[in-house]
């Protein structure tokens, strides 16, 4: 048999839920009309505002958030403490002195643990937002080039070529060696990219006219072998030889990022904006921090200094460590192989990195991201990245591998790099008119620009 007193419980627990999607209920069901309309009418003020932003929301605005997130997470602390304390004063102001003192302590104890959870939610944003903050600024640069321009983030440029390496350093190693290098070549207006891949075993590599490694190198980047059949010479060891040889830039130290960009813009003919480098021996963290990477093997991928080590061929979840080793491994295969399967991880990671998964691992990812990613990228610059972001999701990205028969590693020609790269781009702007294109003097068809993931099998 239902009781008074149980009937009054589970009434007043009614209402202190009610407030807790309607703030000022509980207020006006217990005569304290002014203070209930005012919650109400601010309660549901902010939320018409919050709809009519959120319906006009673009990437744009997610860009301009980026510049707010130590703001948001106060706002989201201030929320979290203000929905406890409202949930708590709800349940004051119905008198739960009138129940039975049984009735005081378990709608008291209801009450707090509803309190509890109306603002947790509230309280892991704000630890959401503050990480966020925290990452952006260990991973970007303070600076902004563009500030007291003209107000375009672009200076008024149609393409932003951004630099996309990947490093090699560890204890074990000596110094750092850009085993991946591929240059993102997005158009600002339509996001269309073109991912341009140079082999790290790239040989005579050439210096930009007059720069201080033209300077030491005029015939191209060539040292002598440091033991036989080993050369050190070579694309991926420009970094490192800048950053141990400060006396060629007068002195200047950690010259390495500037010297490489400097070079593959020369080789490509373009110039070169922002890099960003993450450091391969870090990679397996953020694939174990989202749960594992999903990936079709072609064949297995044998590793390891003494071949102990393989990667099934077939379908399967990689750990963190697989897919490194899958991205690295050049264990009875070649550097052009491996340019192929990094690239294949790298669109895996994109497609996989769903919002659910990102946000339930988020601090394992951004501890991760800051001891790994290094970019040149200002801060301030985020705010016109992500929505350009946005774009090249919607456009598409299509690859140009320089790997033979393209191109001659050992005697690269250089003007074909330069001539290559041009028609990958004016093809990317064109996206109807794709064709291969025939060489008059050879009469073989041109390589064009391919889907970033062809070749990297069904998953």
């Amino acid at each position: 048999m239902v009781t008074v007193s149980t009937r009054r419980a589970a009434a007043l627990l009614g209402w202190v839920g009610l407030s807790v999607v309607l703030p000022g209920a509980a207020h006006l069901r217990a005569g304290w009309r002014r203070t209930g309309l005012v919650l109400m009418g601010s309660y549901l003020t902010v939320l018409v505002c919050l709809v009519a932003v959120s319906a006009g929301a673009d990437a744009g605005l997610a860009g301009r958030v980026l510049g707010w997130l130590t703001q948001l997470a106060v706002a989201a602390l201030a929320c979290a403490l203000a929905w406890f304390c409202l949930v708590v004063h709800s349940y004051a102001v119905l008198r739960p002195g009138r129940l039975p003192r049984i009735g005081q302590v378990l709608t008291g104890a209801v009450a707090g643990v509803l309190a509890v959870a109306v603002a947790t939610p509230f309280a892991f944003a704000a630890q959401y937002l503050a990480v966020s903050q925290r990452t952006l600024d260990t991973v970007f640069a303070g600076r902004d080039p563009a500030a007291g321009g003209t107000g375009d983030p672009w200076d008024g440029r149609d393409r932003v070529n951004v630099l996309l390496l990947g490093g090699d350093s560890g204890a074990d190693r000596v110094g750092m060696r850009t085993d991946s290098i591929n240059v993102a070549s997005v158009d600002v207006h339509t996001g269309r990219t073109v991912l341009l891949g140079l082999p790290r075993n790239l040989e005579h590599v050439p210096f930009p006219p007059g720069s201080p490694m033209a300077l030491r190198f005029p015939y191209g980047f060539t040292l002598p072998e440091y033991k036989p059949g080993w050369r050190e010479d070579l694309l991926f060891s420009v970094w490192q030889y800048a950053e141990d040889h400060p006396e060629l830039f007068g002195g200047r130290e950690h010259m390495g990022a500037e010297t490489l960009k400097e070079t593959i813009g020369y080789i490509l003919g373009m110039r070169i904006d922002w890099y960003a480098l993450v450091n391969i021996g870090g990679f397996a963290k953020i694939v174990d921090a989202l749960g594992g990477l999903v990936l079709t093997v072609d064949r297995n991928i044998v590793y390891g200094k003494y071949d102990e080590g393989v990667v099934p061929a077939g379908t399967r979840r990689l750990t963190g460590a697989e897919a490194l080793w899958y991205a690295r491994s050049r264990t009875y295969s070649d550097d052009f192989s491996r340019m192929r399967r990094q690239r294949c991880v790298l669109g895996a990671l994109v497609r996989q990195a769903d919002p659910g998964t990102v946000l339930s691992r988020f601090t394992q990812l951004a501890a991760a991201t800051r001891t790994i990613v290094h970019t040149d990228i200002p801060r301030p610059m985020l705010e016109a990245l992500v929505p350009l972001a946005a774009k090249v999701k919607q456009a598409g990205v299509t690859s140009l591998q320089f790997i033979p028969p393209v191109i001659n590693t050992a005697y690269p020609d250089w003007d074909r790099i330069r001539l290559l790269t041009a028609r990958a781009i004016r093809q990317s702007e064109r996206p109807g008119q794709r064709r291969r294109h025939l060489d008059p003097g050879t009469e073989q068809a041109e390589p064009t620009a391919t889907p970033v993931d062809e070749g990297c099998g069904a998953v």
